[in-house]
């Protein structure tokens, strides 16, 4: 389709320009509030314009296992910096747990084994980085509206909230911890699933092990690695840069829809 074709292009090198941007400390352009309210604008009539002309369960394009590239780069960081996630894997993730709480109606915690247990769905997709590069890759998880269903949505709950083991900055108030997020239309959609085997092999470390999302409608900086917990929220008001995931308080786009 023209449409998402040209959406991915445009939101690749939006994305990856605003990123280079940043790292050369030049973001003033992107922190100006005249900017950011165009940016905003423009974020909001994309995601509305493709929600109007893209049905809500419509799947990514899904591939044969010929097409598998014979490399997966991992995207973001290669190993968390902590302790904590060191002993856990010493443990073999063992120890690991993924809490589900905030506007849920049954705060739930599930152990790698029993996110195994449940039903999962397998995916052969394309993974599109905004540094330029994509890969297809076999994916096994479990679906994350299961995992909602099973907590339950409490009213004015909006957003599922992905918070992970790596911090990318070392902040005293955290903002540095990576953290990314997706409305609840992404959230149940067929395709967004909790991942932790790739290629038929569970999760290595540099691609997010034990768990990560994988919600394939969207560019690769949404798909969350090192998955620790999940929060239920009605807003983004209350976390760092209120921003929705790390680089959006930096000055990426939150819907990034491909």
């Amino acid at each position: 389709m023209t449409f998402s074709i040209t959406r991915r292009r445009l939101l690749i090198g939006s994305a990856a320009g605003l990123g280079a941007i940043g790292l050369t400390g030049c973001d003033a352009v992107v922190q100006n509030a005249n900017v950011q309210a165009v940016l905003d604008m423009a974020e909001t009539l994309t995601m509305k314009s493709q929600r109007i002309l893209v049905a809500r369960d419509k799947l990514a394009r899904e591939f044969s296992e010929a097409a598998i590239s014979p490399t997966f780069r991992s995207n973001g960081t290669s190993q968390p910096d902590s302790e904590e996630y060191a002993r856990m894997m010493e443990s073999d993730f063992a120890d690991w747990r993924l809490k589900i709480d905030g506007l849920v109606e049954h705060p739930v915690e599930f152990s790698l084994a029993d996110l195994k247990m449940l039903p999962s769905r397998t995916q052969i997709t394309r993974h599109d980085c905004v540094e330029g590069w994509s890969a297809i890759g076999k994916w096994t998880g479990v679906p994350l509206g299961l995992i909602l269903q099973r907590a339950g949505m409490r009213p004015g709950a909006r957003y599922a909230v992905f918070y992970c083991a790596d911090q990318l900055e070392q902040t005293i108030d955290g903002s540095g911890t990576y953290y990314e997020s997706v409305d609840l239309i992404d959230a149940f959609h067929p395709q967004t699933i909790l991942a932790y085997q790739l290629n038929d092999k569970d999760l290595e470390v540099a691609h997010g092990a034990p768990l990560r999302l994988r919600v394939e409608r969207h560019l690769g900086y949404k798909h969350a690695k090192y998955l620790m917990r999940i929060e239920i929220k009605d807003s983004f008001a209350s976390l760092w840069g209120g921003k929705g995931g790390f680089w959006e308080d930096r000055g990426y786009e939150w819907y990034a829809g491909i």
